[in-house]
């Protein structure tokens, strides 16, 4: 469920381009009217305000908001703003360039969207960058991580509700095998769960716990320290858990000493219209703590605005 809220009625596009030029003009910016405007309508109403914004100014909306804007605010506004395959472009590509949690976002694109939506990130890949997602991951990753994010990546996987039960448990065997054997960069484990599609891999992952007792995230947790096997869990609970992952992406986000600005913003942005309703009721019964006052507590100014009014929060 979402958490975006969009006005009943929604003003013209036309007027909407209006009220964002006049956010700009004068001495100040107006940041109330942006995250009134642009905070409340949804990927089509946003794509139409870019296009008529460029037309009727002979410039780049996302360009005007980036020389007024500035810091966490400026990112949550621009990775909003775009269209969702595009921001799919930008996080991959950013991702491609940083060692840090890099691999994970690669991985949070490639198995929490669907595969028209990963197509349409990687077409969008194409037109901004000139190359592809798959070469840039290529080459950006190494060893066993480019073994499993390039499959990854490069999934169509297919999305109906039909399971061969046969194929699970032979499958559910196999993953039993290779984990009891640690070749946890076995090719046939890592195409099972790059390939799959997510009612099979449950299927698959239902078994395995039927009958050999764990999760198979409790087996793939022999050594914490391993950061394969951590992106390994991670790709498990992404597939067949995603309001589980997020709520964990969040938590260690918003609790640690200092924030982490980046993964907030790429969660809520990514989310709110998707499934951060379900999203942040898990983190409230995981941690006891509405989402919305967990972000209050960590973020002020127009940066906790917009979020606040991103995740549904009725005063934002």
């Amino acid at each position: 469920m979402a958490t975006l809220t969009v006005p009943a009625t929604v003003p013209s596009v036309s007027e909407d381009c209006e009220q964002l030029r006049k956010a700009f003009s004068g001495w100040g910016t107006n940041e109330g009217l942006i995250i009134d405007i642009l905070g409340h309508r949804n990927a089509d109403q946003r794509k139409l305000i870019l296009q008529a914004y460029a037309e009727a100014y002979g410039e780049d909306l996302l360009k005007a908001l980036d020389k007024e804007l500035s810091n966490d605010f400026e990112r949550v506004i621009l990775l909003w703003t775009l269209d969702p395959p595009q921001r799919d472009a930008l996080l991959a590509n950013e991702a491609t360039k940083r060692w840090t949690s890099s691999n994970q976002v690669l991985m949070e694109i490639a198995c929490t969207r669907s595969a028209n939506q990963l197509l349409h990130a990687r077409q969008a890949y194409h037109a901004r960058y000139k190359k592809s997602l798959e070469e840039d991951v290529a080459q950006h990753t190494t060893g066993d991580f480019r073994k499993l994010l390039l499959p990854l990546v490069s999934s169509y996987r297919y999305e109906g509700d039909e399971v061969n039960m046969t194929l699970a448990k032979s499958e559910a065997k196999l993953l039993h095998e290779k984990i009891s054997d640690k070749a946890y960069n076995d090719d046939d484990l890592i195409r099972v769960l790059a390939t799959r599609s997510k009612a099979q891999i449950n299927a698959t992952l239902n078994h395995y716990k039927n009958e050999y007792g764990n999760d198979i995230n409790k087996d793939l947790k022999a050594d914490p320290k391993d950061e394969f096997l951590a992106l390994l869990r991670a790709t498990v609970k992404c597939l067949l858990l995603p309001e589980k992952y997020f709520e964990k992406v969040l938590r260690l986000a918003i609790n640690k000493r200092g924030t982490d600005e980046g993964a907030l913003t790429r969660v809520v942005t990514t989310r709110a219209e998707v499934d951060l309703k379900i999203i942040a009721d898990e983190y409230q019964r995981r941690n006891s703590v509405p989402l919305d006052r967990a972000i209050v507590k960590d973020t002020h100014g127009d940066y906790e605005k917009m979020l606040l009014a991103l995740a549904g929060h009725v005063e934002a």
